[in-house]
């Protein structure tokens, strides 16, 4: 456990204006890349995950940014007003602002898919921020999530209730039924990555459990096919499911972690 307090930074302009809170746990300048945690959809930075690279982060001696979406943890706005750009954009501002020097992101199931939406981001329009971006390290990226694994996955009436009001509740084995809106599903075609395939041009690591339903491993191996250049490394896990938060699962996290940081040494 690290012993930081959420700070804060403002994002968007007007009604769109929100805090969104994040955690910096700052370490000596080692050599080695920070780690910039991204977490899934109607997940937080104070999940098992995020707190234990944290953890992992301050016994390596290296910095480690986590933070909340909008609508998530200890960040403004309701979850419902959440799309991929909103949060896409709050990614960039925080990456952009809060974090420091070279860095590997971690991204988890949607934060998968915010981890190389901000790599293409930054490739195209900020390269001098892309340079820092030295690896990805995902776990069970849901790449095109609400297209590919919600939209796709709807039943007929489900869809009929999202257009026709706006939100549907999906059940979810997590909790409480989860509110997909429509906003969200048209605004992700807007951020789509398999329609136009990218060189990522760097490591994308990735921890896949083979009993994942939620995110198939088949899904994840689809990006071997968009991601060009053959950066993509998949270490699959067989009697793994989608969380991988079991001890053995974090270990073999960091283990790609600490693979990521000795390519970049290396280099």
């Amino acid at each position: 456990m690290t012993g930081s307090e959420p700070q804060f930074i403002e994002v968007g302009t007007g009604e769109a204006r929100r805090r969104i809170a994040y955690r910096r746990d700052a370490a000596p300048n080692n050599g080695k890349p920070g780690l910039f945690w991204l977490s899934g959809f109607k997940s937080d930075m104070a999940s098992t995950k995020a707190v234990a690279l944290a953890g992992y982060a301050s016994e390596s001696g290296v910095d480690c940014v986590r933070f909340d979406y909008s609508g998530h943890g200890v960040s403004d706005g309701p979850f419902e007003s959440g799309t991929i750009g909103r949060w896409l954009h709050e990614t960039e501002s925080i990456f952009t602002q809060v974090s420091q020097g070279p860095q590997i992101i971690v991204g988890s199931s949607m934060g998968g898919h915010m981890a190389l939406m901000l790599l293409k981001r930054l490739m195209a329009h900020n390269p001098s921020e892309a340079s820092r971006i030295v690896a990805l390290v995902l776990i069970a990226p849901a790449w095109d999530m609400t297209e590919e694994l919600i939209w796709k996955r709807l039943p007929s009436e489900a869809r009929r209730v999202l257009i026709e009001d706006g939100v549907y509740y999906q059940p979810s084995t997590y909790g409480d039924p989860y509110p997909i809106t429509r906003a969200l599903v048209e605004d992700g075609r807007s951020n789509l990555l398999a329609r136009v395939p990218f060189n990522p041009g760097r490591p994308i690591l990735i921890l896949q459990g083979l009993q994942d339903t939620d995110v198939p491993a088949s899904h994840v191996r689809a990006l071997q096919s968009f991601l060009t250049g053959g950066h993509v490394h998949i270490a699959e896990v067989p009697d793994g499911e989608h969380r991988l938060s079991r001890p053995e699962d974090l270990a073999r996290l960091f283990a790609l972690i600490e693979e990521a940081s000795i390519i970049k040494s290396s280099e």
